[in-house]
């Protein structure tokens, strides 16, 4: 897996989120992979679950969501609807290695991990709802493999104790997702300023799940120190599922993942050293000229010496110093006054 690879090299490391946009159809499965790694992502996720496993069919008021994308819906419908047949996912992970990005899954209970473990997945997400489901998060752990878990609605207790719950199974290869928990999310609630807190207070890689449209907050996030951004993917034709509604088109996708990339790069470093295109525009600066001819002896005046381009005279900031003195040499009308005037 290219993770720790990723980040280390300084890069950000990108998860195109593939959920329900399938809408059902393993080609559509195929398809999301295939656009998502020609869009320059690192890794594609899906889901692992059944509604069996999320949920109950039970329609109490409490199982039935209100507001929303999914207002109306019990959970189990919705997750009824929305999971990724357990039969695809070693093909899946196949194509995904075939086409030359990672694969990711998120597990929602025991059964998932173990059927993860039979095709080998790599590493393994946890979900935003499932951070306080410590004996999940342990299990996961347990596996000794890279532990990427989103923070939406924690708080920094809940998640000390989901981090503290990989480490006592001697799992410290963790990463955590800032994250808002809303479909969409809303830029004014996103509150990316906390990733660099988060890096600090926790003391491990930190990224971003980002729920919200368009591709500003992930290069926000980036420019904060950001080195994991997954994003919800979808193609550009109308597969309509649970999550399309606040999913990405592709070809979106691919300018976010340039757009992510180039931010990195803006970033750059802190330093007053000149790049080379720099040093070569040094020759446009201002300097001193002689803008008539000026014989030997004769006193410098605001009409005979300017500041002007290029650079080849001596520096603007002796001008006052210059205007005092007389001419140790002549000069010729477009000639740089030298140094040796003012030392």
């Amino acid at each position: 897996m290219n993770l720790y690879n990723k980040i280390h090299a300084g890069g950000v490391y990108v998860i195109a989120e593939m959920s329900a946009n399938h809408g059902g159809s393993i080609e559509n499965a195929y398809k999301i992979i295939e656009e998502a790694a020609k869009a320059g992502a690192d890794c594609v996720k899906i889901q692992t679950y059944t509604a069996d496993t999320l949920t109950i069919d039970c329609d109490k008021p409490c199982f039935r969501i209100k507001g929303g994308l999914w207002d109306g819906y019990t959970f189990y419908d919705l997750y009824k609807d929305a999971y990724t047949p357990w039969e695809w996912q070693d093909d899946l992970k196949k194509k995904c290695e075939e086409v030359g990005v990672d694969f990711l899954s998120t597990p929602f209970d025991n059964t998932a991990v173990d059927f993860l473990e039979s095709i080998n997945v790599e590493a393994y997400k946890i979900a935003s709802f499932e951070l306080v489901d410590i004996p999940l998060i342990e299990y996961a752990a347990s596996k000794g493999k890279p532990m990427i878990m989103s923070c939406g609605m924690a708080s920094p207790e809940e998640i000390q104790e989901a981090i503290n719950a990989c480490k006592r199974q001697g799992n410290h290869q963790i990463v955590l997702l800032k994250c808002c928990s809303q479909y969409p999310a809303r830029y004014e609630d996103m509150n990316l300023s906390v990733i660099p807190d988060m890096k600090k207070r926790f003391g491990v890689a930190i990224g971003l799940s980002d729920h919200s449209f368009g591709s500003l907050a992930p290069i926000v996030a980036a420019t904060l120190g950001a080195t994991v951004i997954e994003k919800h993917v979808r193609l550009d034709e109308n597969v309509e599922s649970a999550d399309s509604g606040f999913s990405m088109k592709m070809s979106d996708f691919k300018q976010m993942v340039d757009d992510v990339n180039n931010a990195i790069l803006v970033q750059g470093k802190a330093t007053y050293e000149l790049t080379d295109n720099e040093l070569s525009g040094l020759t446009g600066r201002r300097s001193l000229f002689a803008v008539k001819d000026i014989k030997k002896g004769e006193k410098f005046t605001k009409d005979n010496v300017r500041s002007i381009r290029p650079s080849d005279g001596i520096k603007p900031k002796y001008y006052n110093q210059l205007l005092k003195g007389a001419a140790k040499k002549d000069y010729e009308f477009g000639d740089p006054i030298d140094i040796s005037e003012v030392n």
